[in-house]
């Protein structure tokens, strides 16, 4: 078992949520491809072949919880969501290849909220988020085959 399941099924344990087959099934699936994000439609599928009386609320609703506990990144896409491994490091920002998924962690100047909220009297930022799309260098060098 690899350490990131290992550590998101302690997590799961301390937040009091039950061990099932389908969630450690999960949890494989995401960590197989940690380094990506996978459609949720496409993760959705596999878990029905490997379940198959596993319901898409089932699968919708334990990507939810994982998201709410920190052990995925949910993100959004033109053709849907797409979820991966939550990074072990501290708040950092990623370039998302938009064909294999792939995501390369990018540094970004430091971020000053006050910059923000004098551009929005009376509001307060708790949070932002910070994607780069496009090709990564192999699926760009493959498109100029």
């Amino acid at each position: 078992m690899s350490e990131s399941i290992a550590t998101a099924l302690q997590t799961l344990k301390q937040a009091n949520y039950r061990i099932t087959k389908q969630r450690r099934h999960l949890l494989a699936l995401l960590a197989a491809q940690s380094e990506h994000y996978i459609d949720i439609t496409t993760l959705d599928d596999q878990m029905r072949q490997a379940f198959a009386g596993v319901s898409h609320n089932t699968i919708y609703r334990n990507l939810a919880e994982f998201a709410a506990l920190g052990l995925v990144e949910i993100t959004r896409r033109s053709n849907g969501q797409a979820v991966k491994f939550r990074c072990e490091r501290p708040h950092h920002h990623h370039f998302i290849c938009q064909t294999c998924g792939r995501v390369l962690e990018i540094q970004m100047p430091k971020w000053d909220p006050s910059y923000y909220e004098q551009q929005l009297p009376g509001a307060k930022i708790t949070g932002h988020n910070f994607e780069l799309y496009g090709q990564c260098p192999k699926c760009a060098n493959r498109q100029k085959s």
